[in-house]
């Protein structure tokens, strides 16, 4: 091989190379919006169940030795 068909196969090989890693961050992108919704989802679930819990902790067990399985 000569230094400019080297140099072309080179050139090719990095070209192949950008275009695999642009694939990848598109990829690895969509990934990331997927779980940031996700986390969005989970942040209002738990909004709503801190909204269902009393919030001075009547009706709430203190200790766990203070609630007695069901079958004593």
């Amino acid at each position: 091989m000569d230094a400019q068909s080297r140099i072309e196969q080179r050139l090719t090989d990095l070209e192949i190379k950008a275009s695999f890693t642009e694939d990848l961050v598109d990829s690895l992108n969509q990934i990331i919006i997927r779980q940031q919704q996700q986390v969005d989802h989970l942040m209002r679930e738990v909004g709503q169940l801190r909204q269902q819990v009393p919030q001075d902790g009547i009706g709430m067990a203190r200790n766990l030795r203070d609630e007695l399985p069901p079958h004593y």
